[in-house]
């Protein structure tokens, strides 16, 4: 999705404007003090380390008993600070949440940190970076990398959960034995040195952060991680479902309370017949769908209104028009099509329903396309993502909107099912419906579809089973690694010119993003299904070295999900990894539950570092076109089964 050229053109001219206005780059942000909001054992930027409990209260009305309470947060280059209020409604941090620190001088090689390409050593006994569940005692899975996009003066280290992080659990984190490029040891900065010292006198500024930081000690000692060679330690909590899911499922089951067992209102305004070889008749029309944002109609930019409680709540009449377009194949003339709910693609519309491998699967395999928008990451709102990456604090507006998106889907889906056949745009010449209202409902979608569409799923009570194509979660580890993300990556620039803080700012919209993306709902998306709300199967299709939506954070949905991967995955030789896809389970020739199979067009590997593909072809809208892929997706539509439908061999495309 590219950025229109007179959004370009302004702020362009905006740039120039600040030029003028702050001279010369700024410098890096003021050193950490004590006592202004700011964690002082790490120094190099306000919020490090993060996620962090420093930044968190006691609140016994949370399920995990924990507050965000930010006071402190970013500047943009205007001079205007992130307002912490949004975030300060979590009870934890993101469960995706990657870890943030500034390490001077160090050398993950020399240091013996697990890398991307081995996560299975980030549990060796002695490895250097330790995360650990203070509850069960369980080390986490990670991997380490430093961030290739900024001068070494401002390069963070960020620590990648390889698995989400188990809600409302509380983690420890230690470095230890850190080394440099020349394999010297890394001495703690002063003040954490200090902490792990005696005991400070009470009139002593750092004097509550060590007795703070007595607890994670002690909690990193009864796990086998002592002091010795500690470079730095902190804790976090993880928010709860609750916090996470809570606002969605507040909207969701009072939309459909309001509901009850009919079909939405809904308009058609527009039918094609005979639209090609594959399309008998295309139509579009709207669904009205209870609306939570505040503003009537829930414009872009609008946000959630909410109640005393602080939770969603519904502006008396306000509405939301949910624009539909639908597909229905030749063959439901004569024999009902199976209803199908479309996901679009990064900041698309519902008009990508009528692309050509959409049609190919209806016409193929008997399915009637029908999608909405992602109201708050859809064309209309490039304006906004764009300017609430230029203010952080607007960056709600966009995951406000997404929550509501969800709902939107899920009204769609009830018309599909229990309005739609009764109008004649859904009927044939005799009289006779299009839609198969005795089928279940289902889910189809691509990138931004396959992120969303996760979400989605975990939350619909109609959807059971879900293709996420060119899928992953968690836009944090997703934009650097996108070649999508490098024009929006300027605004960046220009607002927050200073990379350090730009690796901050990601972690914080994250922790919005959650409530709006398929990372919030990961844990909850097959098996552990929330309130009111069915298992699901889903069934991920990824392309290997995608562009655009990176398969490693493909690979942590799955291991968060429970899905298997079809194996032989890919060629011998061909993954860069000691142990590819570890941590993944297998399966062969068929599987009756939730799955990732990947499809290699054989494009080139993709860096290893948090940068986008810049070689080769991009295979990223290659499993959707494929046939095999396709017959693949309908079989588990239909069954819930996942069939080989590679012969027994790895799943390749010749482009």
């Amino acid at each position: 999705m590219r950025l229109p050229l007179r959004t370009l053109s302004a702020f362009a001219a905006l740039a120039a404007s600040l030029a003028l206005l702050t001279g010369p780059a700024a410098a890096p942000p003021a050193a950490a003090q004590a006592g202004d909001g700011c964690d002082p054992i790490d120094p190099a930027a306000c919020l490090l380390p993060f996620p962090n409990d420093y930044y968190t209260v006691a609140d016994a009305g949370t399920p995990t008993g924990r507050r965000v309470h930010l006071r402190t947060t970013l500047k943009n280059a205007l001079g205007v600070p992130v307002s912490p209020g949004e975030w300060n409604r979590a009870d934890g941090f993101s469960p995706g949440s990657m870890l943030l620190s500034r390490v001077p001088g160090l050398d993950l090689a020399r240091t013996g940190a697990a890398p991307v390409t081995d996560i299975g050593a980030s549990l060796r006994d002695d490895a250097p970076i330790v995360i650990v569940d203070t509850a069960t005692g369980e080390r986490w899975p990670y991997w380490a990398e430093l961030d290739a996009n900024a001068p070494a003066d401002r390069r963070a280290l960020i620590v990648r959960p390889a698995r989400n992080f188990r809600e409302g659990h509380r983690y420890a984190v230690a470095l230890r034995d850190l080394r440099d490029a020349s394999g010297d040891p890394i001495r703690p900065n002063a003040a954490f040195a200090e902490i792990l010292g005696p005991d400070l006198p009470a009139t002593d500024p750092l004097a509550a952060r060590q007795r703070d930081s007595r607890r994670v000690l002690a909690a990193l000692r009864a796990r086998g991680v002592s002091q010795d060679g500690l470079y730095l330690a902190w804790d976090f909590t993880v928010a709860s479902r609750q916090s996470l899911t809570g606002p969605v499922l507040r909207m969701r089951d009072d939309a459909l309370r309001g509901l009850g067992d009919r079909s939405p209102s809904f308009l058609v305004t527009q039918v094609a017949d005979d639209v090609d070889d594959k399309i008998a008749r295309e139509v579009k029309g709207v669904v009205w769908a209870p609306s939570y944002l505040d503003q009537y109609g829930g414009l872009p930019g609008s946000a959630l209104h909410r109640g005393a409680d602080g939770m969603p709540s519904r502006l008396p009449g306000n509405s939301q028009a949910v624009p539909f377009q639908c597909e229905i194949p030749r063959s439901a003339l004569t024999r009902p099509a199976r209803p199908a709910l479309y996901g679009h693609g990064l900041l698309g519309s519902e008009g990508e329903v009528d692309a050509g491998n959409v049609k190919a699967m209806a016409a193929e395999h008997g399915f009637v396309f029908c999608a909405t928008k992602w109201i708050g990451m859809a064309d209309e709102d490039v304006p906004n993502v764009v300017s609430a990456l230029a203010d952080l604090t607007r960056f709600r507006t966009v995951a406000d909107r997404l929550q509501q998106s969800l709902v939107n889907f899920t009204f769609l889906g009830r018309a599909m099912t229990r309005g739609f056949a009764g109008n004649k745009a859904f009927r044939n010449d005799a009289g006779a419906p299009l839609i198969d209202t005795g089928a279940e409902l289902t889910y189809d979608g691509n990138s931004q579809g396959g992120i969303m569409g996760g979400a989605l799923t975990a939350v619909s009570p109609d959807v059971r089973r879900a293709v996420l194509g060119v899928p992953a979660m968690n836009y944090s580890t997703l934009l650097n690694r996108s070649a999508d993300f490098p024009q929006y990556a300027k605004i960046l620039d220009l607002f927050y010119p200073d990379k350090l803080d730009q690796q901050i700012a990601l972690a914080l919209i994250q922790m919005l993003w959650d409530r709006g993306e398929a990372n919030g709902y990961a844990w909850h998306m097959t098996d552990d299904p929330l309130p009111d709300t069915p298992k699901h199967r889903v069934l991920m299709h990824v392309a290997f070295g995608d562009h655009q939506v990176a398969p490693v954070a493909a690979e942590v949905e799955a291991r968060t999900i429970g899905a298997r991967v079809h194996a032989p995955t890919v060629v011998p030789g061909r993954s860069p990894d000691k142990a590819p896809y570890w941590g993944i389970p297998t399966f062969g020739a068929s599987h009756d539950g939730s799955a990732m199979v990947v499809w290699d067009s054989g494009s080139p590997v993709p860096p290893l570092t948090n940068t986008p593909p810049t070689e080769g072809r991009d295979p990223h809208s290659d499993p959707r076109g494929n046939a095999d892929a396709r017959r693949q997706k309908a079989a588990f539509l239909t069954t819930g089964e996942v069939v080989d439908v590679c012969g027994g061999g790895p799943c390749v495309i010749t482009p």
